[in-house]
């Protein structure tokens, strides 16, 4: 009795350890999250960031120097070039403008910031096409193409770019690296110049992709400011007027609404795509890598919406599949998620003809593939043994330098510390005595193999 009287004393006092643990877990957490330690005054961040809607003089100025440097990069498909037009880019401003503004419910900062935005892509866009219609190069490079087809990474980007965007403008000290590395990974300035492209060239869909990618980045800023916003519980304006203030509610939900729905329209369209792609691109490799003698050359993808089917197509080369073979395939590409996705086999096997530019270019892809292994195997023997003509004119030369040489072979190898690390490369040279000399000149032979082989390391033997 007495000791189940001692174990009943005890648990209240375990029970306490237990919370006073688990909340100062929780305190650690919290101070470790906690965003209100260097937090700027509400005022500052808002003059900072009315400053950076602010669509004039020296901003607009830098505006067109930044799209004629970003244009450039993308005509001469240079990244580097890109990456400094991004970092003086004012485009950041009135985006975060939008987003700042709904979240307090300033009115006039959003129509402000709606205005010069408007006007900034208008004098973006201009810019960069006057470009792209003076500029000789007319070819769209890597650089280019990669903004004219925007993906579910694209959103997430924008979103996790905005988010720490904003809560970087909500610091004391604002010369952190946080702004510029969002400005770098949001990438507004590259969209803008490439639909300027598209418009220069008549390439309408280049121009679509990349105000759809531009779009995107924008109103995921957007949003993801107007999160920050609210997470920090920034003091909203109030309005004497109730009824005014109901007016720029409704006007502010409106514009949001039209905002929002269509981007959430765009990200499930590139989930939607995105998964596709990938199911399809995984179904290829793991279905036909099964035929040793037919090898897949190409494979389009070809994503489409609603009741429309998607569209796979595979160009074999080698022995044709038979049909019941590509039917069981089909038959598997439910497996993958691909159940409104037809599937298109081209073979030479007679009875469909393959496109000769695609086996064209899959052969030249081979052929480089091999020369490339080739020339690698070529600077391995290279490195690891001394070709058979140099070593035919080294032992003719050691002969008449060094009398008592019978006879002399040499071989490259790598030499390695009892960790497994590589050291350097030795050359090992094996030299037989004549019978009737004295001994080899080991340090004189030593230094003339290392000259004469380039190999500074020597190893000689003498038997």
């Amino acid at each position: 009795m007495v000791m189940n009287d001692t174990n009943n004393h005890d648990m209240p006092g375990s029970g306490k350890v237990h919370k006073f643990v688990l909340a100062r877990i929780v305190s650690y957490v919290k101070e470790r999250f906690d965003l209100e330690g260097d937090r700027a005054p509400q005022s500052e961040i808002y003059e900072n960031i009315s400053k950076g809607v602010e669509f004039k003089g020296a901003n607009l100025w830098v505006l067109i120097f930044a799209t004629l440097t970003a244009s450039l990069g993308l005509n001469t498909n240079s990244t580097a070039v890109i990456i400094g037009a991004m970092l003086i880019s004012p485009l950041m401003g009135p985006i975060m403008g939008l987003g700042f503004s709904v979240g307090i419910n300033n009115f006039e900062l959003m129509k402000r910031s709606f205005r010069n935005f408007s006007f900034m892509v208008v004098v973006g866009i201009v810019t960069s096409t006057v470009y792209f219609m003076i500029s000789p190069l007319s070819e769209a490079q890597s650089e280019l193409l990669a903004r004219t087809q925007p993906t579910i990474y694209d959103v997430m980007i924008a979103l996790f770019g905005g988010l720490a965007g904003m809560v970087g403008q909500t610091r004391k000290d604002r010369t952190n690296t946080v702004i510029p590395g969002v400005a770098i990974a949001t990438a507004l300035m590259p969209p803008l110049c490439t639909a300027g492209f598209g418009i220069a060239n008549g390439q309408w869909a280049y121009f679509a992709g990349a105000l759809y990618l531009f779009f995107i980045n924008t109103v995921f800023i957007a949003i993801a400011t107007y999160i920050i916003v609210r997470f920090m519980k920034f003091d909203k304006k109030e309005f004497l007027d109730k009824a005014r203030e109901r007016r720029v509610k409704n006007y502010m939900i409106i514009i949001v609404v039209f905002t929002a729905v269509p981007s959430i329209f765009m990200a499930y369209n590139l989930v939607q795509s995105s998964f596709f792609e990938s199911s399809a691109r995984r179904f290829v490799e793991h279905e036909f890598r099964h035929f040793e003698k037919s090898q897949v050359v190409s494979s389009v993808r070809q994503f489409r919406k609603g009741d429309e089917k998607s569209r796979i197509d595979v160009v074999l080369l080698g022995e044709p599949l038979s049909a019941d073979v590509i039917d069981n395939i089909r038959a598997r590409m439910e497996d993958y998620g691909l159940r409104n996705t037809e599937l298109n086999v081209k073979q030479s096997d007679g009875s469909e003809q393959v496109d000769i530019n695609t086996l064209q270019i899959s052969y030249t892809q081979l052929l480089d593939e091999k020369n490339r292994k080739i020339n690698e195997l070529n600077e391995r023997l290279s490195v690891l043994a001394v070709d058979t003509l140099a070593l035919t004119d080294i032992a003719l030369e050691a002969g008449k330098l060094f009398d008592n040489i019978a006879t002399i072979s040499l071989s490259r190898q790598d030499e390695y510390d009892v960790q497994g690390r590589a050291l350097d490369k030795v050359l090992v040279a094996v030299v037989r005595r004549k019978e009737s000399t004295g001994d080899v000149e080991r340090d004189k032979l030593s230094a003339w193999l290392a000259v004469r082989t380039k190999t500074p390391n020597v190893k000689l033997y003498v038997e």
